[in-house]
């Protein structure tokens, strides 16, 4: 196995990179790539940069390259959903597009020559990830990301979400696209920017993955703030616990 580990900020997974045993840094098109183990594992780890553009480069690189053989893509999202609250993690089950629409000549967000609207993603992986994400949130969650952060984003005890992600081009950060995307979606628990590009890029190329999101604010005017500061306080420490306990459960179960 040689596990891809993705986000789209260098904020949301620099503390995964510190974890690396003997890091091989890479440059390639534009991004750095650090490869080395991660608890017995191969990985290569990067941040691909905003957007549905970016990540797919950045997830067409890892697997051409480096040649991954699953995929996980951690970061940050904003709730559509209004059962979500600051700090709670979902697991994505499909991924959609938002803002691709080729109508009249196919329904809108259909893939293009796919005849799919979602992709799913890889169920083995996707409950590798609840299952650590489960023992994580069993615990007092305070401990890991430390009292200030848990007293500023008033933190009860995160909880578990698995369900569809939608994702598009757009920082959503206005009640009335929230509301538009909920009357269009409203199976659609968060909504990020990259996952559903990443999904498809996988699907083309036949590889295992699991989008993982963290809830960041409510997709709203206040999430500007909201993201900014929970990115720095919070994303990277959620993203190192996960693949760390995601990490340890791999070893075991090999």
């Amino acid at each position: 196995m040689t596990l891809g580990i993705l986000a789209a900020m260098e904020q949301e997974i620099s503390l995964v990179c510190e974890m690396i045993e003997n890091p091989v840094r890479t440059e390639l098109g534009g991004r750095t790539f650090y490869r080395g183990q991660l608890n017995g594992i191969d990985c290569v780890v990067c941040f691909s940069k905003w957007g549905k553009v970016a990540a797919a480069i950045t997830t067409t690189l890892m697997i051409e390259h480096f040649h991954i053989t699953d995929l996980i893509f951690i970061g940050t999202a904003g709730a559509l959903s209004d059962e979500l609250n600051v700090g709670d993690i979902v697991v994505a089950k499909r991924l959609v597009q938002h803002d691709l629409d080729a109508r009249p000549i196919i329904q809108r967000f259909q893939i293009p020559l796919t005849n799919r609207i979602s992709i799913e993603s890889d169920p083995k992986l996707s409950e590798l990830a609840a299952n650590a994400i489960n023992t994580l949130i069993s615990k007092d969650f305070s401990e890991i990301i430390g009292m200030e952060a848990a007293k500023e984003f008033s933190f009860i005890q995160p909880k578990l979400w698995q369900g569809d992600v939608a994702s598009g081009d757009q920082f959503i950060s206005s009640n009335e696209k929230r509301q538009e995307l909920i009357g269009l979606l409203p199976e659609v628990l968060c909504v990020e920017m990259e996952g559903a590009a990443v999904a498809q890029v996988c699907y083309e190329f036949q590889l295992p993955f699991t989008v993982i999101r963290i809830i960041s604010d409510r997709a709203n005017h206040d999430a500007r703030v909201d993201f900014n500061r929970f990115t720095e306080a919070v994303a990277n420490i959620y993203s190192r616990a996960i693949i760390r306990e995601m990490l340890e459960q791999l070893t075991v179960d090999n």
